[in-house]
């Protein structure tokens, strides 16, 4: 059970950082371009854009794309009320996660509007802020989250496995008399913790993958946040913390029991 609620724990804070990316990168900033500035040129300025590190994706709304999208919104022509067509072609970009935060766009904003073409540049800066706040806060929440239930699962996997060592306290005692090593002793409980650890990560790792199947198939798009990264890194925390918690819980608790006299045995 602790295992299962560490494996949750990992799950959620992966997942997070996935969806911290996807709405960040979704975020998106328009470019307006000057009225005088060609299909052409605006296609070769893309094609620069492409380039820039901090570009995720990018798409061109022509003028004609642009009077379009405006007829149907409008359920007019305004090209008809207006000397020709009144629409400016745009870029519409969308920033790599890291950068997709208002100091970073500040720069980008100042380096793109150099461009001598470049009319306008908006986006949504409150909502940048906003959600880079969100996303600090609920980071913030599933790390403190994250250290409390290590504290709390490597307390409950030492008592569980120090109650099963110590009911072998005579047994470690009588090894220690007949001349075996602390090694030798050591081995064979450091050798059940493991498989234990094993057993127990295996079936944690089966029920996080019922539980995951489940989230899937109540909501599919899941899998925009969800990719077989988490999964495996997921199952071999998991996997990682069983193994460790149990063997080094089983190692402490032995030596303990390695230190003791014969009378300080009887009085725990």
């Amino acid at each position: 059970m602790v295992l299962i609620l560490l494996g949750l724990v990992v799950f959620s804070v992966l997942v997070g950082k996935n969806l911290s990316s996807y709405v960040k990168e979704n975020l998106v900033v328009t470019m307006m371009l000057d009225q005088d500035m060609s299909d052409t040129e605006a296609q070769q300025f893309c094609q620069q854009l492409q380039t820039r590190p901090f570009i995720n994706s990018l798409q061109y709304v022509s003028k004609e794309q642009a009077l379009k999208e405006g007829i149907k919104d409008l359920g007019a022509d305004p090209s008809e009320f207006a000397d020709g067509n009144p629409f400016l072609s745009s870029i519409e970009l969308t920033m790599n996660a890291q950068y997709a935060n208002s100091d970073s766009l500040g720069w980008i904003t100042k380096e793109l509007k150099s461009h001598p073409k470049v009319n306008e540049i908006t986006y949504q800066k409150d909502l940048v802020d906003a959600v880079n706040r969100t996303i600090a806060k609920i980071s913030l929440v599933l790390l403190v989250l994250a250290v409390l239930l290590t504290v709390v699962s490597f307390s409950l996997i030492n008592n569980t496995v120090r109650l099963g060592i110590y009911a072998r306290r005579f047994s470690i005692h009588t090894m220690k008399l007949v001349g075996a090593s602390w090694g030798f002793i050591r081995r064979p409980f450091l050798r059940q913790a493991f498989w234990v650890g094993i057993v127990a990560a295996i079936i944690a790792i089966v029920v996080l993958a019922g539980l995951i199947y489940a989230i899937y198939h109540y909501e599919p798009e899941v899998l925009t946040v969800l990719n077989w990264q988490v999964l495996a890194i997921t199952a071999a925390v998991v996997l990682l913390f069983g193994i460790i918690i149990t063997t080094l819980c089983a190692n402490i608790s032995v030596n303990k029991f390695l230190r003791m006299k014969a009378g300080e045995l009887y009085k725990i």
